[in-house]
């Protein structure tokens, strides 16, 4: 698999051993970086990781910063992203199984290394549920698309109807 990977000085050491950890797995990695523990800004680093997949250069992405939470709204910031912060083994499956979530974000000050590489593993590997989740994703695309809260009401009553 392809994965995009951005950090901030505050993700930095994990995004190194997550990208040992994904190579050693046979994944092909792009870094987007930083490159080092230099204080820096995460949108910097986050936005290309995520733009890559929304591109499909890559077929999923990782961010990582502090506590996760700004690198995963930076993430989000980008059309056809979703993003979940997790920290905990349920929490990236429920995000893939149930969001389709194609970039996930990882806090290096609130779990330790060997909990988030598991996160990664178990998010790769958990496929999506689709059914009823299917239904919930394209009225997200469909508001990204810009067709407000009206057009997801109507994208679901062309579905109900169907």
């Amino acid at each position: 698999m392809k994965i995009s990977i951005g950090s901030d000085h505050a993700g930095f050491l994990y995004k190194e051993a997550i990208i040992a950890h994904l190579n050693k797995a046979g994944h092909e990695v792009t870094d987007y970086g930083t490159h080092s523990a230099d204080s820096t800004d995460y949108p910097l680093y986050v936005i290309p990781a995520a733009e890559a997949v929304a591109r499909k250069e890559v077929d999923r992405g990782i961010v990582l910063g502090g506590s996760g939470n700004g690198e995963a709204i930076a993430a989000n910031k980008v059309k056809g992203v979703r993003c979940a912060l997790c920290w905990s083994h349920e929490t990236a499956e429920l995000c893939r199984r149930h969001n389709n979530a194609n970039v996930i974000s990882i806090g290096e000050r609130t779990i330790p290394l060997t909990l988030a590489l598991e996160i990664v593993d178990i998010w790769l590997q958990t496929p999506f549920e689709s059914g009823r989740h299917e239904r919930r994703v394209a009225e997200l695309a469909a508001y990204e698309d810009g067709a407000g809260v009206s057009g997801m009401v109507a994208l679901l009553e062309r579905k109900t109807t169907l």
